[in-house]
């Protein structure tokens, strides 16, 4: 099938559907597509409806009810949210097509006046243009990237082969079969001042917290509140004021949780009005801001972790089973992994297009063939196979979801695939840069493949901007002290870590204390492991060598284990 090109190139009279597919998923998968979830929805919504043929039945009333959840009363006359989020829509769509997207074959623009898309191919001399000078984080590494001239050259049928590479990417991020998750009322910042400088800084400042919240997959971020009653209130709500001096700006904000109207978290942020000095606090308190609030182990996680909700409904049940994953992994214990994997399991049966719970569902499975070291290694190879092929679920569900592409990172390093597992961790540092859990995932990838200068400063980082709850990273600084010679900082991060009863913990000790000269304390750990791991103990070289890539990082801990009383063949 194939629709008529809005202004087609010489010799180019339809293009394929499947590549106006394709092109919709380059954009939803672009971290420069600065647009939030809603308008991400709003995007694939109406191409989806006229690539559909129905492009007659875009209108605002649907756009509101089907994308937005109005109730059926909306009246567009009266709420003008779908004509002021197709604005939004329309200057991130510009901003994409001069950034990341100059050298894309296909347009999708929505003229104003309207909201059905039009798709357009792109001239010859328009993708040859240099793109703006902008800093852009966006990974090189998709395919679909490279070959957008060639592509131009072929004609709009070739395009399809684009749509083979591309389409293996989910091209919403939002799916029907997930659950509903919290939400998060992001309210008009309140300007104190009066002044136009004033309001521009207040809608300014908003609007970056907007962006660095949504991508967090695991919170609902809303700027109106929807209409469909009390129930449909959001439970969290974000409200800020701005006051400006001469050649400052003060931002206070607050969290509430409505339920009680307790105030959940509070802070005060200030910047300088030069306008280089405005953007870079922007950006700088919106990533402070998100990463406090939305991540894993931050405010909404800790007060959620606390609710108790009797005879829960199934969206509360799917989305408590993730906060319990987190849970397990301040302890790393086997009996709270086995009760955490069957509810994840359950919860996937219940919502298959949930991605966290395909991501965190891998993790689960990885973890078995990482911590649970059976007599014969060979053995525990399922429990890998399920963790890729749970890490694959996740992705395809929505390629943007941190914690799918987390599991999918480990699977492909545990598989021995070191530069594409890297290569993973890179995209997915540059979707949410904020994500301090997933930040100290991939710099432990980093340093255990061999990079430790890089990777420990990502572990330092991510224990820095959330020091409460990482402490599980802790053997691994304890790791990166060993490896640069400081055995009494090692000792230090050890003594700080919170799974003393994980094995690799212990053996980490062993190769720390007998490198150290340590007898006694690197004596005691090898005995509590032969008493309480001794198929680790049996098969010591196998399980340093499936956590360390480079040859000469796993001969340097097989010495330190030796030193240690460790009988390890040659």
């Amino acid at each position: 099938m194939a629709i008529q090109a809005e202004t087609p190139a010489p010799g180019v009279h339809e293009l394929p559907i499947e590549a106006c597919r394709a092109q919709l998923a380059l954009i939803l998968d672009s971290i420069d597509f600065d647009a939030t979830g809603r308008e991400r929805r709003f995007l694939s919504h109406v191409v989806e409806e006229a690539l559909s043929g129905r492009g007659d039945r875009i209108k605002a009333y649907s756009i509101a009810v089907e994308v937005f959840g109005r109730g059926e009363a909306f009246d567009p006359q009266t709420d003008p949210i779908v004509r002021i989020e197709a604005g939004h829509l329309r200057r991130a769509l510009e901003r994409y097509y001069l950034t990341a997207g100059h050298t894309d074959p296909i347009l999708i623009t929505i003229p104003k006046g309207g909201y059905v898309p039009v798709f357009s191919v792109r001239s010859p001399f328009a993708l040859e243009a240099p793109p703006l000078s902008v800093v852009s984080q966006k990974p090189t590494e998709f395919p679909a990237r490279r070959m957008p001239l060639l592509l131009t050259a072929l004609g709009a049928a070739a395009l399809l082969v684009v749509a083979a590479l591309v389409l293996v990417w989910s091209w919403t991020s939002v799916r029907p079969g997930a659950p509903v998750m919290p939400r998060v009322l992001v309210e008009k910042f309140d300007d104190l001042t009066g002044t136009p400088s004033g309001s521009a800084a207040a809608v300014g400042l908003k609007q970056e917290i907007v962006v660095q919240l949504s991508k967090f997959k695991d919170i609902a971020v809303m700027e109106t509140p929807a209409n469909g009653g009390e129930a449909s209130l959001p439970r969290f709500v974000l409200s800020g004021s701005v006051n400006l001096a001469p050649d400052a700006f003060w931002l206070r904000m607050r969290l509430v949780n409505r339920a009680d109207g307790s105030i959940l978290w509070s802070e005060s942020y200030s910047g300088g009005l030069r306008v280089a000095d405005l953007v870079k606090a922007q950006a700088d308190i919106a990533s402070k801001v998100a990463t406090s609030l939305a991540q894993a182990y931050g405010v909404i996680f800790q007060a959620d972790a606390k609710l108790h909700v009797s005879n829960p409904p199934d969206d509360w049940a799917a989305y408590s089973c993730t906060l319990s994953f987190y849970e397990y992994k301040t302890t790393l214990d086997p009996i709270t992994r086995s009760s955490v994997r069957t509810c994840l399991k359950n919860t996937v049966d219940h919502f298959p297009d949930y991605a966290t719970a395909w991501g965190l569902l891998s993790l689960i499975y990885i973890d078995e063939y990482r911590y649970e070291i059976p007599a014969d290694p060979a053995s525990s190879a399922p429990a890998l196979e399920f963790g890729l092929a749970a890490a694959r679920k996740a992705v395809e569900a929505d390629p943007l979801n941190v914690r799918g592409r987390q599991a999918e990172m480990l699977g492909l390093y545990f598989s021995k695939e070191v530069d594409a597992a890297l290569s993973v961790g890179k995209q997915a540092l540059a979707i949410n840069p904020n994500d301090t859990n997933f930040m100290g995932e991939y710099g432990e990838r980093l340093a255990v493949s061999g990079n430790w200068h890089e990777g420990c400063a990502l572990l330092n980082e991510a224990r820095e901007r959330n020091p409460g709850a990482l402490r599980t990273f802790e053997a691994d600084l304890a790791l990166c002290s060993y490896f640069s010679g400081d055995y009494q900082r090692a000792a230090m991060w050890l003594k700080r870590s919170a799974v003393p009863s994980n094995p690799i913990y212990h053996l980490i000790a062993a190769a720390v204390f007998g490198e150290a000269g340590n007898k006694i304390e690197a004596e005691r750990e090898r005995d509590w492991l032969v008493q309480n791991a001794p198929n680790l103990v049996k098969t010591v070289r196998q399980q340093v060598s499936m956590r360390l890539a480079r040859s000469q990082d796993v001969e340097f801990v097989i010495r330190s284990l030796k030193k240690a009383g460790f009988d390890v063949a040659d």
